[in-house]
C-alpha cells in the first residue's frame, strides 16, 4: 500500500514553540537553514526513489524561490503551508485570506503548476477556526491536511474522522481532508503521523503502529516532518522545558530513522494517494460540533 510522505517547509525559528522567544519581525535578521536542510531531504528522497508533498511556507518561498523550483523540478508536489506560520485561530478571517492568497500565488508562480493542497501552521484548524475551511475552498484548494483527530494543547478536533474523507464547509464548500495519522490503542488515539512523535517514540513502535494502519485497518497513513528535524546543529533557543523537549528531543536520530521508514514503507504524494482512494462523504463539518 502506498502512503503519503509530506514535508512542512519552515525554518527552526518559525515554530510555534518559540513564538514567545522570537518575534516574526526579526526573522529576516536570522540566517536561514531551511534551504540546505530541504535540499538534503530532496537528495535523500531521490536516493530512495520516493516522491513527496512539500507544504511550503510562503515566507520561505519568497526568500528561497530556487528551492520551490527544485522541489517541482524533481517531480514532487508543491502545496501550501500558509504564509507567516501563525496559528489560524489567532488570526482574523481577513488576515488569513490575505496571507493565503499571497502564499498560494507565490508558490504557483514559482512551481509553474496549480497548488491544490493546504496544511495549517501547527494544525491550527480547530473548532475555533473552522471558518478557514471556507476560505480554502473559495480560493481553489482541493484538499486540506490540518485537522488532527486528537486532543492537544495547541490543536486537534477529538472525535473527527481518522481516515481521508470529503467534508462540506460551514458555507457549503467542499474539500478533501487527509487527517494526520493516529493509532487506536485501548480506545485512545495516539498520534503517529511523524514530527516530534516520530522522534519521541522508539522506531520499532512507529513501524508497528504504521504497519497496523496499512495491514490491519487497510488504510494509508500520512507522514510529516520538517527540514529542521534532520539538523541537530541548529542554534539552540532558550525556551520553557516543554517547548525545549518537543523541539530538540532526538534530532540527532531523526535522519537515520527516516531512512528506515523509507525502506520499510512505500510512499507517494498526498495528491496521488487521494486520487487512488474512494473517499467517503461527510454531510457537513458540523459533525464535529460535539466532538
Amino acid at each position: 500500500m502506498h502512503n503519503a510522505l509530506t514535508v512542512d517547509v519552515e525554518d527552526y525559528f518559525q515554530v510555534a514553540a518559540f513564538a514567545r522567544q522570537i518575534d516574526p519581525a526579526t526573522w529576516d535578521h536570522i540566517p536561514l537553514r531551511v534551504e540546505r536542510n530541504t535540499q538534503r531531504l530532496l537528495d535523500l528522497f531521490a536516493e530512495q526513489g520516493v516522491q513527496a508533498t512539500f507544504f511550503v511556507l510562503g515566507w520561505v518561498a519568497e526568500r528561497c524561490p530556487g528551492l520551490v523550483r527544485a522541489i517541482a523540478e524533481r517531480g514532487h508536489e508543491v502545496a501550501c503551508h500558509g504564509y507567516s506560520h501563525q496559528l489560524i485561530y489567532g488570526q482574523t478571517p481577513a488576515v488569513f485570506r490575505e496571507e493565503t492568497v499571497r502564499a498560494k500565488a507565490c508558490l504557483e508562480d514559482q512551481a509553474h503548476r496549480p497548488v491544490l493542497g493546504y496544511r495549517a501552521a501547527s494544525y491550527s484548524i480547530t473548532q475555533r477556526s473552522l471558518w478557514a475551511l471556507d476560505v480554502l475552498a473559495e480560493l481553489g484548494f482541493t484538499y486540506d491536511s490540518s485537522i488532527f483527530p486528537i486532543r492537544h494543547d495547541r490543536y486537534g478536533i477529538p472525535g473527527s474522522p481518522r481516515w481521508p474523507y470529503r467534508l462540506t464547509t460551514p458555507n457549503g464548500g467542499s474539500l478533501l481532508e487527509f487527517p494526520p495519522s493516529t493509532f487506536s490503542l485501548l480506545g485512545y488515539r495516539l498520534p503517529v503521523a511523524g514530527g516530534g512523535y516520530f522522534r519521541l517514540y522508539p522506531y520499532p513502535f512507529t513501524r508497528f503502529a504504521l504497519a497496523r494502519l496499512n495491514h490491519a485497518e487497510g488504510q494509508p497513513f500520512i507522514f510529516y516532518l520538517h527540514p529542521w528535524e534532520i539538523d541537530p546543529e541548529q542554534p539552540r533557543i532558550r525556551a520553557g522545558w516543554l517547548s525545549t523537549f518537543r523541539h530538540y528531543t532526538n534530532l540527532s536520530r531523526c535522519e537515520a530513522r527516516l531512512r528506515w521508514l523509507l525502506r520499510d514503507f512505500r510512499f507517494i504524494t498526498v495528491r496521488e494517494v487521494l486520487e487512488a482512494m474512494a473517499i467517503p462523504e461527510i454531510a457537513s463539518v458540523g459533525v464535529f460540533a460535539n466532538a
